[in-house]
C-alpha cells in the first residue's frame, strides 16, 4: 500500500512552495495598496480612466491574496499576515500620493515585472514537486496580469 503524504509532497518539499508563495503574498499585498492610493489620489485629465482601471485592478488584486494566502493554508503553514512583513520583504516599493497619471502606469508596469518575477519562482517551484495545483493558480495570475501589461503599455503610448 503506498504511504499517504499531505498532498503528495513532504513538508520540505511544500516548504519552498510555501515560501514562494509568501513572497508573492507580501509582494500583492504591497501593489494592492498601491493601486488603492492611485485609485484615490489621482488627478488631471486621465481621471475617470485610471481611477476606473485601478479599481478594477485591485478588485482583482484583492481575490489574488486570498487565493494565495488560502493556498498556503492548505499546506498547513501560516500565510504572511502583517503589514510589517509585507514591507520587510516586498520588492515592490510604496511610492507617493502625487504621482502622475504617466508615472502611475509606469509604477503598475514595474510592479508587474518584479510580480512576474516572484510568480515565475513560484511556477518552476511547484513544478519541480509536482504541485500542479499552485502552478494552475499562479499561472492564471500570470495570463490575466499579461493582458494587463499589454493594455497598460498601449494606453501609456505617446501619441
Amino acid at each position: 500500500m503506498k504511504e499517504f503524504k499531505r498532498l503528495g509532497f513532504d513538508s520540505e518539499e511544500s516548504q519552498s512552495v510555501v515560501n514562494n508563495l509568501n513572497l508573492l503574498l507580501a509582494n500583492l499585498h504591497v501593489h494592492y495598496q498601491k493601486l488603492r492610493n492611485y485609485h484615490w489620489n489621482v488627478t488631471g485629465s486621465e481621471f475617470f480612466d485610471i481611477h476606473e482601471t485601478t479599481e478594477a485592478e485591485y478588485t482583482e488584486v484583492i481575490a489574488e491574496i486570498d487565493e494565495v494566502a488560502e493556498r498556503i493554508r492548505v499546506f498547513g503553514a501560516t500565510p504572511y499576515s502583517l503589514m510589517k512583513d509585507y514591507l520587510e520583504v516586498s520588492e515592490i516599493e510604496e511610492t507617493g500620493t502625487d504621482l502622475t497619471s504617466k508615472e502611475i502606469i509606469q509604477e503598475i508596469l514595474s510592479d508587474y515585472e518584479i510580480l512576474f518575477s516572484f510568480m515565475v519562482d513560484t511556477i518552476e517551484t511547484a513544478r519541480e514537486i509536482g504541485d500542479i495545483s499552485t502552478d494552475d493558480l499562479i499561472t492564471g495570475f500570470m495570463r490575466r496580469r499579461e493582458k494587463m501589461h499589454w493594455m497598460l503599455s498601449a494606453f501609456s503610448k505617446e501619441d
